[in-house]
């Protein structure tokens, strides 16, 4: 097929992974890292407050969800906006909400100010990853898409390294130690300005406004990317509009397919039960980690020392599915990683001793964020371009359900049968996640559709 002929999404599918895709990963990547951070200092400053201000679990507790009940507003509007405005603005907006929101949270004098603050961080948070991913997933290249996606996930975990780096060295130094732990959460606003000037818009969305000279120099700028030059010097805008050589009208004006449309009920139904459950598991597990270790009678340091060593399991966990995706596809790695999250949850609840306890841990770091990396990778491939924001968004915000959730039942499963029933609760609802993977189609290499 002749360069001139080829639509621009069958040009971007085609390239090579060049220094652009690079730019655009480590870009949305530093975003996502700094979102983990967040997510995971909150576990941190939970443990601490529960020292140093006297909390009660149940209080506790609603630290710990309340910033999920933003993520689940966050996640569903923010995708339909992603859909409307554009995938870039929406992610530079969002990184500035939750970054100035967890800067303020470092002055709260009060639990309820804290609660209210961190209501607002999850606002931020909940729109700006599946923006993220989306993005990612646009640009990729057919044939390492599923990595790259895992890539970006795999910034989760040295955000959450970082969150217990700093849980580690800063939060024990003083009793206001949590305050300056929050405070680095302002890093992300300075970081917002550079995304919005820096980072491309999606071409389809671009196309989808009949804006095709941006997304002809969209498109451009990663082909001039690649070690030898694949663009016809002679292409012309033209040969990648409509046939008509007019505008489409915008998508706003167009009929836009519903995700429960009877095509895509079947995948819109399994991934919102295993964004449902894998948030139960994961939320549940790891925002309360440091805290329930605290209660089996580590001091603070201890506590937060394990948290760390447990979490540095992330990242191997990232590298092999990112490995496996593109050689198994996306639906066995998914369904692999989310039973080994299963048995490392339960063989947790059973640990007894801090060899066991970090052991467990490790396991289940390793497969439930391997499990995480998949399922990132998966939501954008199944759908098409007008509501895959809005699809991803929506599976999201639907999880966020159960991490609103998850943080709430812990010290009433703790009161009813101890860590085993914690952690037993969580394994199941990992079975049960991966038993709706089934349902899902395997996308391995395929292009994104674009209706």
């Amino acid at each position: 097929m002749r360069p001139e002929t080829r639509t621009r999404t069958e040009r971007l599918d085609e390239l090579s992974f060049t220094r652009r895709h690079g730019r655009l990963l480590v870009g949305s990547g530093v975003g996502w890292a700094l979102d983990a951070m967040d997510v995971g200092l909150i576990s941190f400053v939970m443990a601490a407050l529960a020292v140093h201000w006297d909390l009660s679990k149940t209080q506790l507790s609603w630290v710990g969800s309340i910033g999920f009940v933003g993520m689940a507003i966050g996640a569903s509007v923010g995708g339909l906006l992603a859909d409307r405005i554009g995938r870039r603005q929406v992610f530079a907006a969002t990184l500035l909400v939750y970054g100035l929101a967890t800067g303020a949270t470092a002055l709260a004098g009060s639990l309820a100010v804290l609660i209210a603050l961190r209501f607002v961080v999850g606002l931020g948070l909940g729109a700006e990853l599946p923006v993220a991913s989306t993005l990612v997933s646009e640009y990729a290249p057919r044939k390492q898409r599923g990595r790259m996606v895992v890539a970006l996930e795999a910034f989760w975990a040295v955000g959450w390294i970082l969150a217990a780096l700093i849980g580690y060295f800063v939060i024990p130094l003083s009793d206001d130690g949590w305050r300056w732990a929050l405070a680095v959460g302002i890093v992300p606003t300075a970081y917002a300005v550079v995304v919005r000037m820096g980072l491309p818009e999606s071409v389809r969305f671009l196309e989808g406004r009949g804006r095709y000279t941006e997304a002809e120099a969209a498109v451009r700028s990663f082909e001039e990317s690649q070690p030898i030059r694949r663009v016809s010097e002679t292409a012309t805008d033209t040969a990648t509009e409509p046939e008509s050589g007019r505008p489409d009208p915008p998508s706003h004006d167009t009929v836009v397919e519903s995700i429960w449309s009877l095509r895509l009920r079947r995948r819109t139904g399994a991934l919102w039960a295993i964004w449902f459950c894998i948030n139960l598991s994961y939320y549940g597990a790891f925002i309360w980690l440091p805290s329930l270790l605290l209660a089996q009678g580590f001091d603070l340091v201890k506590s937060f020392q394990y948290t760390l060593v447990i979490t540095l399991a992330q990242l191997p966990g990232y590298a092999m599915a990112a490995w496996l995706i593109e050689a198994w596809g996306r639906r066995g790695t998914l369904a692999t990683f989310l039973l080994g999250s299963a048995v490392a949850a339960g063989l947790f609840g059973l640990a007894d001793s801090p060899t066991q306890i970090v052991a467990a841990g490790m396991a289940l770091s390793f497969f439930n964020l391997g499990a995480w990396g998949a399922l990132y990778a998966i939501g954008p491939e199944l759908y098409p371009t007008t509501v895959r924001g809005a699809g991803t968004g929506a599976a999201a915000a639907f999880g966020r359900i159960a991490s609103i959730i998850a943080p709430l039942i812990v010290p009433w499963l703790l009161t009813g049968g101890g860590n085993g029933l914690v952690f037993g609760v969580f394994a199941v609802s990992f079975g049960f996640a991966a038993a709706a993977t089934l349902a899902l189609p395997e996308l391995k290499g395929q292009a994104l559709a674009e209706r």
